[in-house]
C-alpha cells in the first residue's frame, strides 16, 4: 500500500506529518517512508539510524558525435522539449531541457546522438528498527525532479514487499513532480492549514488528485487558527477531515529542534492514532 502525503502549497505540515506518522507505525510493523521532495528533502532531519546503501542516481543525454552527423535536422524536428538544436553547422544539445526520450537518438538516420549517462542525484536509505527510510537528494544544477522521483519509486517497488505500507513525503504544489510522486498511491493525504492560502491551495490540491482519480482525505494542521472554511468546504464536497493537528507552540518548539513530536504531545499521537486507524480499514482494489 503506498499512502502519498501532499498539498497544494509548501509550509503546511507535510514532513511533520510524514515523518511522525512513520514512527508512529513503526512501533508495530515495517514501514517505509520516502522523501520524494528530493529538491529540498528534510524528513532526514527527524529520522536518525544507520546508514544501509548510497547509490548514484542517472538520467541519458544525448551526446552529438560530430563526425557520423550528416546535419539533416532530424533531430531537433523530433525533439518535443527543445532540447536539441539544430543550426546548420552543428547541433547543441541542453541537458537541463532533455527528459530523456530517446526519441532524437532512436531517430537519428546515423546515430549521431548516442544516449550517455549523466550524474542527477543520490539516493540513500537508513534503517531504524522497523522503519526504512529512503531519501534521494537532486544535485545542484539540475533543473528536473521527475526522473529522481521516478527511480526511487522504482527502488522502493523492486526492493520492499508490495504489502509493506509505504508513506511517499511529496513535493509541494501541483506540479510534474507531485503528479510522479503521487500517480501510482492508493491514497493520498492532503495536509492544509485553515487560513485563506490553505483554502485556495487545497482547492489545488483536490482538483489535481479528482483529475487523476484518487482517493484522499484532509488532515488540517495549525487546527484552531484562520477561519472555518476548510471544515465547510470539506463537508459540503463529503471529504472526510483524517485528523487535526492542534495550533501549538510546544509542537512547534519540538519540531524547531528536529525531534519527533507525537511521543511528547498525546495529542498529536492521537489523532495519528485516528489516520492510522482509517488507512489500516482501507479497501484497496
Amino acid at each position: 500500500m503506498k499512502i502519498a502525503i501532499a498539498s497544494g502549497k509548501g509550509g503546511t505540515g507535510k514532513t511533520t506529518l510524514s515523518t511522525n506518522l512513520a514512527a508512529f507505525f513503526a512501533e508495530n510493523e515495517e514501514l517505509v517512508l520516502v522523501d520524494l521532495d528530493v529538491e529540498e528533502p528534510n524528513s532526514g532531519l527527524f529520522i536518525k539510524g544507520d546508514a544501509v546503501k548510497t547509490e548514484e542516481k542517472y538520467k541519458m543525454i544525448p551526446q552529438w558525435n560530430q563526425d557520423s552527423c550528416t546535419l539533416c535536422g532530424k533531430c531537433q524536428q523530433n525533439c518535443n522539449f527543445h532540447a536539441v538544436i539544430f543550426l546548420k553547422t552543428q547541433v547543441l544539445v541542453f541537458p537541463e531541457l532533455c527528459h530523456s526520450c530517446y526519441a532524437c537518438s532512436e531517430l537519428c538516420p546515423t546515430g549521431a546522438l548516442p544516449m550517455v549517462a549523466q550524474r542527477m542525484g543520490q539516493l540513500k536509505q537508513i534503517k531504524k528498527e522497523k522503519l526504512n527510510f529512503i531519501e534521494s537528494r537532486l544535485d545542484i544544477g539540475q533543473e528536473q525532479a521527475v526522473p529522481l522521483i521516478g527511480q526511487t519509486l522504482e527502488y522502493i517497488d523492486q526492493n520492499f514487499p508490495k504489502e509493506t505500507i509505504k508513506l511517499l513525503d511529496s513535493p509541494p504544489g501541483t506540479s510534474c513532480p507531485v503528479i510522479e510522486a503521487t500517480k501510482d498511491a492508493d491514497f493520498i493525504i492532503l495536509v492544509t492549514e485553515p487560513t485563506p492560502f490553505g483554502m485556495h491551495d487545497l482547492r489545488l490540491a483536490i482538483e489535481t488528485m479528482q483529475s487523476l482519480n484518487k482517493e484522499f482525505g484532509v488532515v488540517i494542521n495549525r487546527d484552531g487558527i484562520g477561519t472555518n472554511d476548510i471544515d465547510n468546504y470539506c463537508t459540503e464536497n463529503n471529504i472526510p477531515i483524517l485528523a487535526r493537528i492542534p495550533n501549538s507552540k510546544k509542537l512547534a518548539e519540538i519540531y524547531s529542534k528536529g525531534e519527533l513530536t507525537y511521543k511528547k504531545f498525546p495529542a498529536f499521537e492521537n489523532e495519528l492514532q485516528k489516520i492510522k486507524t482509517y488507512i489500516t480499514n482501507l479497501k484497496i482494489s
